[in-house]
């Protein structure tokens, strides 16, 4: 009985610290530690709803200034289809000119030869010319220039497949910063929940020590803990800040996303990818990147078979008329023709056969270029099916872990309570269920950040697959969550 009785008056001046503790925080005692989020709501109904995730998608589509020049190069590359189109029209010319001309010939040199009126001007060995002409040409022939339209065709789908790649990688971006945006606003809420009972367990254990009922170890232990749950939550904030910024940047919005502390999903179920690897294999196809490479190649064998056409002749009609108004009357004219013109290249010094050669060098790079993009595709649906195989499995088994964690911190906090087990414990079975909550967030973004370049991969990233990001997040935060 003796033994037991300080026992007893220890435990009894541990449960008058537990009080005084909570009577000193429910007074307004000022947290040395505390940070401006503190102020935030803690009702999940005042907590902002996330924001729309195609919104933002559809926003940085015409708000992003490279996009906007991608698109203003392809309308550039498509005004080739008309200029292409225009040299297989008749082409009209008008000249003018005004001509004085001083010579000395048969005329001037025996004036005596031409005594004639009508040769006085000529004799005299100056004229003055005024003359003007049009000229229409209508290319009867030309395979270089019908080549050349569809090379313009092909660079323009070309183009438009430039400005595909680009909006794909854009949403993907903004995905991302979402995502990694959602993670920290969540990571943040959960850091802060955790320093707000590690501030208590300080001041519980520094309340101990100064009673004589503690251990100064616990009181070191306690005080480690909270310098490092405020260093996580500055990095945290600091993550929340930069995502924040990215996201601005993307759309031209700055988004409110507060810490929210978020609570684990009981049931949360992410089924298993149900397509089989060599139906997504087979999609990637529809990659844009990869259709981009198809089409450049297509490029490639189009400007080769320009690059022939040069070996053939070009057949042209040529309707022309002329007015020539000169002082010497025999000068003056009016005339109309008519021809038919051919045009053949003989010989160029072997410039024609080096440029075919390299037009089919670049058609067999371009082929290479494809091929490669493909498999590249292939290896990026590979790489994030395993990725999201083994995210779901993490995500069963944290789920698992919180369920049990949060059972044994329950069963540490009683055994603290009446002696069987110290601070410590505590702190580590609390520690350790905060930082599973947060693994469990950071395992949702990666899974989620998989799907979306899966999608990407396999040319399927549209609002539906936009729309399936929003529901897992909204299940996720379907949970018995509250505002940090």
């Amino acid at each position: 009985m003796s033994r037991l009785f300080p026992r007893l008056l220890a435990l009894s001046l541990l449960g008058l610290s537990h009080y005084a503790c909570a009577q000193a925080l429910t007074a307004g005692t000022p947290l040395a530690t505390a940070s401006p989020v503190d102020d935030l709501p803690a009702s999940a109904d005042q907590a902002n709803p996330l924001p729309s995730l195609t919104s933002l998608v559809a926003q940085a589509l015409t708000y992003d200034s490279g996009l906007q020049s991608q698109r203003l190069d392809s309308r550039s590359v498509a005004q080739e289809v008309p200029m292409a189109q225009a040299r297989l029209r008749p082409q009209l010319d008008a000249t003018a000119a005004y001509r004085y001309r001083q010579a000395n010939n048969i005329y001037t040199d025996n004036p005596d030869d031409y005594p004639d009126e009508v040769y006085d001007d000529r004799v005299s060995g100056k004229t003055r010319d005024r003359s003007w002409e049009v000229r229409l040409t209508q290319p009867l022939f030309s395979l270089e220039r019908w080549r050349q339209v569809d090379k313009a065709h092909a660079q323009g789908d070309a183009a438009l497949l430039q400005v595909a790649v680009a909006e794909r990688d854009l949403a993907v971006k903004v995905v991302e910063s979402y995502l990694d945006a959602y993670q920290a606003s969540r990571t943040l809420g959960l850091l802060i929940a955790q320093r707000e009972s590690l501030v208590l367990q300080q001041r519980q254990a520094q309340r101990a020590y100064e009673l004589g009922v503690g251990d100064r170890l616990n009181l070191l232990e306690s005080q480690s803990r909270l310098d490092q749950a405020v260093a996580d939550q500055t990095a945290a904030e600091n993550d929340l800040a930069n995502a924040q910024s990215d996201l601005e940047r993307l759309t031209g919005t700055l988004l409110d996303i507060g810490p929210v502390q978020l609570a684990t999903p009981e049931a949360l179920v992410v089924a298993p990818e149900r397509q089989p690897l060599d139906a997504w294999l087979a999609m990637t196809a529809n990659n844009a990147q990869v259709r981009l490479a198809a089409e450049r190649q297509r490029v490639a064998r189009a400007d080769t078979d320009v690059r022939r056409a040069g070996r053939y002749p070009e057949l042209n009609l040529v309707l022309g008329y002329s007015d020539v108004q000169s002082n010497d009357a025999l000068q003056t004219s009016e005339d109309f023709s008519a021809s038919v013109e051919m045009n053949v290249t003989l010989y160029q010094g072997g410039y024609t056969s080096a440029s075919i050669r390299q037009g089919e060098l670049t058609a067999l790079s371009g082929a290479a270029a494809m091929q490669n993009e493909r498999r590249l595709a292939q290896q990026e649906v590979r790489k994030r099916l395993r990725s999201m195989q083994g995210d779901v499995r993490q995500l069963e088994a944290l789920q698992r872990s919180i369920e049990s964690g949060t059972l044994f911190l329950k069963a540490a906090e009683r055994g603290e309570s009446v002696g069987l087990r110290d601070l410590v414990d505590v702190l580590d079975a609390r520690s350790s269920v905060y930082d599973l909550r947060i693994r469990f967030v950071k395992t949702a973004c990666l899974y989620l950040k998989d799907r979306t370049n899966l999608d990407a991969a396999a040319g399927q990233l549209d609002t539906d697959a936009l729309q399936q990001i929003t529901a897992l997040l909204e299940r996720i935060e379907g949970g018995d969550s509250r505002q940090g």
